[in-house]
């Protein structure tokens, strides 16, 4: 933490000298009065679209997250189903325990980066006092992006905010990280309420045991309090693979509540399996005939691209929509509000949404059917979310589960491999709830042979005090180095013109690529910025993002001319 403080002082000298950051004060959470504006917008929610269930479940739910006081701070559960509100009433339970122990901050963590803006918008409506400026209170942190660059270094996110929404990813490698660029935000979060929001997406399994015992140090010793939500929550810390010692993690809301919403879920989706792995011309044509509007889930940004590209070829343009990281946070938060508003056209059906894992959870979305490439049971039970959400298209909607055949197209993803055996085996025993998510991991850490929570290599390496190493294991997304690719022009020659960047630039005009993508376009470097690279206008589009180049590239590789 010392040195987090030495670090973020020395940057902001640095970059105040070179007029980029201008002296930062503090601004007050005021969680009481914000607490209270939360009740206003929630009080002015339309209820006409929420049965009467559903509704009671919604409304007792928030009262409790806004009326009760827990004993003391510590670590807590939510494991609402979907529908229920989790949004803004852990937001409201979050207000209440900052106003009881005089916490300072709020941090909301997502697993995906389109999570965000959702996110963002509605606590922007929700929280901000008159008078105030939203991007202020409410900081919207999309992906890593962490600058050595001293005219970059003010577009670095410092995690200053009362309310800070940023990705699982950012949250837990700082926790992690060994450098001053990411270290400088590490001293804002003690004294903070921590809402890790679709839990059982933020991490990879073998990464939770020491991530476990960060979260319990920072209750223990510097001041937090920490809420795991998810619709599909495994009870990890049960398990002695994940934590050394049993805690008991109670439910904010209590069981009771917990158990009325479960039983409103039974009849709301039916979860079948395609067992027949399907090329990417078969799964366009058995896609077509999943009842519109319908959604598809694929396991690598690849995948998605490119069975988007094949139905908008085929079917026209309109007839799809697509949505990954490969899209900048400002056009993913346009094709958002474009989905919004076909959902609500009724007599706009017969349309696919096609998307990787970052449209599975948190998303207010209501399809009329799903499909989702094999992955595990807690997405699974995830993009099911998705579908009939206010049971508005009736009862037993169909979710899908299928097998893709390997090609140029189609890729696999290696991360998925044992968690979709453990999922074939629960969809033949019809073991396909929330409650069997603790199951299902229990089996794919067997599976994977994993040891005890002490024989983890990274909680051997943080009790020698081996950071380096800590660092260097703790990646929640492996294999290839990131970068940041500018996709704007202007914004480019900007840069090279040493005009200083916003941080909203820095966030809306860029997309994370990893090295070989890079390769594989042949992006040049910003001139002056080791650290940027720049996307050509002929490999990026408002569709399919920078993979409307890497498809290109495969089609060159496969009938030697881009068509």
């Amino acid at each position: 933490m010392a040195l987090s403080c030495l670090v973020d002082a020395d940057h902001s000298d640095t970059a105040r000298h070179y007029g980029g950051e201008a002296l930062a004060t503090d601004i007050p959470l005021y969680p009481a009065k914000r607490l209270e504006c939360l009740d206003t917008y929630i009080h002015s929610f339309p209820t006409e679209d929420v049965t009467p269930e559903r509704l009671a479940v919604r409304q007792e739910f928030y009262h409790i997250c806004k009326t009760t006081e827990p004993e003391k701070r510590g670590i807590y559960a939510c494991s609402m189903p979907v529908g229920t509100g989790k949004t803004t009433s852990v937001m409201a339970h979050l207000l209440r325990v900052a106003e009881q122990f005089s916490l300072r901050r709020v941090f909301v963590v997502l697993p995906f980066t389109n999570i965000i803006d959702q996110s963002v918008e509605t606590y922007r409506k929700a929280l901000i006092l008159p008078g105030e400026d939203t991007e202020a209170i409410v900081a919207a942190h999309h992906h890593k992006a962490e600058y050595k660059n001293q005219l970059l270094m003010a577009s670095s996110f410092r995690w200053s905010a009362p309310i800070t929404v940023t990705t699982a990813v950012q949250f837990f490698e700082t926790l992690a990280g060994n450098r001053p660029a990411s270290l400088r935000k590490l001293h804002n979060l003690p004294g903070a309420a921590i809402f890790i929001d679709e839990a059982h997406a933020a991490l990879p399994a073998h990464l939770w045991p020491q991530a476990w015992k960060w979260l319990q140090t920072l209750v223990e010793n510097w001041g937090c309090h920490v809420v795991l939500g998810s619709g599909s929550l495994s009870h990890f810390w049960h398990l002695k693979e994940f934590s050394e010692t049993r805690v008991i993690v109670p439910e904010i809301a209590g069981d009771n509540l917990y158990k009325k919403a479960a039983q409103h879920e039974q009849n709301r989706i039916v979860y079948s399996v395609e067992k027949n792995p399907m090329s990417l011309d078969e799964l366009y044509r058995w896609v077509h005939n999943l009842n519109g509007p319908r959604i598809v889930v694929m396991n690598t940004v690849q995948s998605a691209a490119a069975l988007a590209d094949k139905i908008a070829h085929e079917r026209g343009r309109k007839t799809v929509e697509h949505l990954s990281t490969a899209l900048t946070s400002i056009d993913r938060k346009n094709t958002l509000e474009r989905i919004k508003l076909r959902l609500k056209d009724k007599n706009d059906t017969d349309w696919t949404l096609v998307a990787t894992t970052c449209a599975e959870a948190g998303l207010n979305f209501s399809f009329r059917s799903g499909a989702r490439e094999m992955s595990s049971l807690g997405s699974t039970i995830q993009l099911g979310g998705r579908v009939n959400r206010q049971c508005e298209y009736g009862a037993d909607c169909e979710v899908w589960c299928f097998y893709i055949k390997k090609d140029a197209f189609l890729r696999d993803h290696k991360h998925f491999k044992i968690s979709a055996a453990v999922l074939a085996k629960l969809l033949d025993e019809r073991k396909i709830s929330p409650d069997s998510c603790t199951e299902a991991l229990l089996r794919e850490i067997r599976e994977r042979n994993t040891g005890m929570a002490s024989d983890n290599l990274i909680v051997q390496a943080e009790n020698r005090a081996n950071y380096p190493s800590v660092a260097k294991l703790f990646q929640v997304i492996e294999d290839n180095e990131m970068f940041t690719v500018i996709i704007d022009e202007e914004f480019k020659i900007r840069l090279e013109n040493r005009e200083k960047p916003t941080r909203r630039e820095m966030q809306t005009l860029t997309v994370r690529m990893r090295r070989d993508q890079i390769d594989a376009l042949r992006l040049p470097r910003i001139s002056r910025y080791e650290d940027l690279y720049f996307c050509y206008p002929e490999f990026y589009d408002n569709f399919l993002g920078y993979m409307r180049g890497i498809l290109q590239t495969i089609s060159v590789s496969q009938v030697g001319s881009i068509i």
